[in-house]
């Protein structure tokens, strides 16, 4: 019973620990495209409900935004 404590404490902190800045992980993520030899692209943080029809490549501030790629023509 004293290891199921600090497991559901943990459970319940993980969306916390999980809440990355949205400028943070932008970089976190060029750096892997930039790595990777992916040119010419744009990254915007933009609010969670307006990327239905966009590519998302990550999630930032709780899932109250996301991290939207796109390729620049």
């Amino acid at each position: 019973m004293k290891h199921v404590l600090p497991i559901v404490a943990s459970l319940g902190l993980a969306p916390y620990a999980m809440a990355k800045p949205c400028e943070e992980l932008k970089a976190e993520i060029a750096a892997k495209l930039d790595a990777k030899g992916v040119r010419n692209y744009t990254l915007e943080a933009i609010p969670a409900d307006q990327a239905s029809d966009k590519k998302v490549v990550g999630s930032c501030e709780a899932g109250k935004k996301k991290i939207v790629y796109a390729k620049k023509t």
